[in-house]
Order: C-alpha cells, then sequence, then structure tokens
C-alpha cells in the first residue's frame, strides 16, 4: 500500500515575519515528510527564489504564494494566491505600495510605544526584521528580548493587536481588491482561515459570496487554529458556492511556536488529493500549474 502524502499550503519565511529562512523552511519541510509546501509570505515575493532553488535540491514540489491582508468590519480578512508567476508587474507594484504603507504604520506604532516611556527603537526592529517585511511579529520579538513582554502573544494582546495600548489600523486593500489583484496575476485565489473572523454568520456568507463574484477559487478549511466544526462550516460554505479547499499550517517558526510545519498544533494533516483538485481545477481554466 502506497504510504499517504500531505501538504502545506500556508507558510511563511523570514521574507515576511516567519523564522526559517526560505532554505531552512524547505529543509525543515523535507524533514516533515512533506511532499508539497506553498510559501506564502506577507505582502511579498522575495523568498519564492531561493525557495524554489531548496525545493529543486530537497525533492519536494513547491507552489509559488503569498498572502495579502484586507480589512473588514470585523478586522482583518487574508487573501492566498497560490501559484503565482515570475514578475507579476501588477503585482509587484501594489506590493511595493503595501511595503511602504507598512513601514509608515510600524514606525507609528513604536512612536506610540515611545511615548509610554517604553525603551525601543525603530532601528532594533528593523534589525530583527533583517532584509524581510517588517510587520507587528518584529515588533513584539523586540518587546519580549528586552523583557517588556513576556511573549510575543502578551505583546499582542497588551500593546500591538486591535485592541493594543499601541496599535495603528493599516491602511489597506480592500477584501475584494485582493481577491482581484491576485486573480489578475494568474493566482488561484483562497480566502485564508475564514473562522478566525468573529463575525455573525449571514455576513461571512455575504462576504463569501462577494469574494466569489470577483474572483475567489477556494477556501482554506483546514487551519491550525479551525476546530472540526470549523472545518464543517468552511466545506459548507465552499460547497454552497462552487468553491475549491485550501489548507495549510500558517507556519511561522519561533514566532508561533505552538504551531509546527504540516500538523499544525498536532491535528492538522492535508491530504495530497486537496492539491490535486486545485491543479485541475487551474487545468480546466487553462492556467500553469
Amino acid at each position: 500500500m502506497t504510504a499517504a502524502r500531505y501538504i502545506d499550503l500556508h507558510t511563511h519565511s523570514t521574507a515576511s515575519d516567519g523564522s526559517d529562512t526560505p532554505t531552512e523552511l524547505i529543509a525543515n519541510a523535507a524533514k516533515a515528510g512533506l511532499a508539497a509546501i506553498a510559501l506564502t509570505d506577507h505582502d511579498t515575493l522575495d523568498g519564492l527564489p531561493e525557495a524554489q532553488q531548496a525545493a529543486d535540491e530537497h525533492g519536494i514540489r513547491i507552489i509559488r504564494g503569498c498572502e495579502l491582508g484586507s480589512v473588514g468590519p470585523y478586522g482583518e480578512i487574508h487573501v492566498l494566491g497560490l501559484w503565482l508567476p515570475d514578475n507579476p508587474a501588477p503585482l509587484l507594484e501594489k506590493l511595493e505600495t503595501l511595503r511602504i504603507r507598512r513601514h509608515d504604520r510600524n514606525r507609528h506604532m513604536v512612536e506610540k510605544l515611545q511615548g509610554m516611556n517604553i525603551d525601543i527603537t525603530y532601528d532594533e526592529v528593523l534589525a530583527v526584521a533583517g532584509n524581510g517585511s517588517v510587520g507587528r511579529p518584529h515588533i513584539a520579538q523586540v518587546l519580549v528580548a528586552k523583557k517588556i513582554a513576556p511573549s510575543t502573544r502578551k505583546a499582542f494582546e497588551v500593546y500591538l493587536g486591535d485592541r493594543g495600548s499601541a496599535y495603528v489600523p493599516r491602511a489597506t486593500l480592500s477584501p475584494l481588491e485582493a481577491v482581484s489583484v491576485l486573480k489578475e496575476a494568474g493566482a488561484t485565489v483562497s480566502f485564508a482561515h475564514p473562522m478566525l473572523i468573529k463575525a455573525p454568520a449571514e455576513w461571512l456568507e455575504g462576504m463569501v459570496a462577494e469574494m466569489k463574484e470577483a474572483g475567489l477559487d477556494a477556501m482554506e478549511a483546514y487551519h491550525s487554529e479551525h476546530s472540526q466544526k470549523d472545518v464543517r462550516r468552511c466545506v459548507g460554505l465552499a460547497d454552497r458556492y462552487g468553491l475549491a479547499l485550501t489548507g495549510g499550517s500558517d507556519y511561522h517558526g519561533s514566532v508561533k511556536p505552538d504551531i509546527s510545519l504540516g500538523t499544525g498544533k498536532g491535528g492538522l494533516r492535508v491530504p495530497y488529493y486537496i492539491l490535486e483538485k486545485l491543479e485541475a481545477l487551474r487545468s480546466e481554466r487553462g492556467l500553469h500549474i
């Protein structure tokens, strides 16, 4: 009997806010026995060339992706783009605009922390981020390193989350804009971890319908933070709106130490047939795999 094969279509590297370099991420995916992995860094494609090279060396499939953040009335709505081509110019232009907005937002949050007499500088945040896209997790890491917060989770709860004292809303895309810009780049577009949005069921269903109209292809039913009830709700929504299913751990390395590649918090397993169905969908539409 052939051994079951598993995949992870939602991961992050040091190109955004993960702790593994793209090379380390692929090596760890190979060690975990995964057959395929998607690198979906926040608002950047910078890690993809390195990840592709590492994937070739390890004999593991890599799906080129990214994760775009958008904002709705009940908080952030994240959208995954999978199978992105090389150098999609309109998307790269949009990502550069988002990078500048994120930079301004991060600096403002550091200034708010300084206004609370917290010892932190933006240079320290940049040093933690390295060459990656700077985000709130990097600010959190500085707060933890300086013992201002006991953990990144607490740093978000007290300072950086949407109810935190240093929180600054980010200027970003609408959910429909996020779907459209990824769709125009030729990606398969998935609604990331939809059940993490604390919103009425009727609103969520309406949002799925609107995103579908804008080009949404799939829902991320299988996710580290989704319960079995959440999975069933996602599968039901996907069925009603003719959407495919995706799944992934949302791995960030040591930034989220309780989430492991491929298995999330221990119970996540995304079977290879999920990838095969997504590939079949792309083939039907004449898109590259």
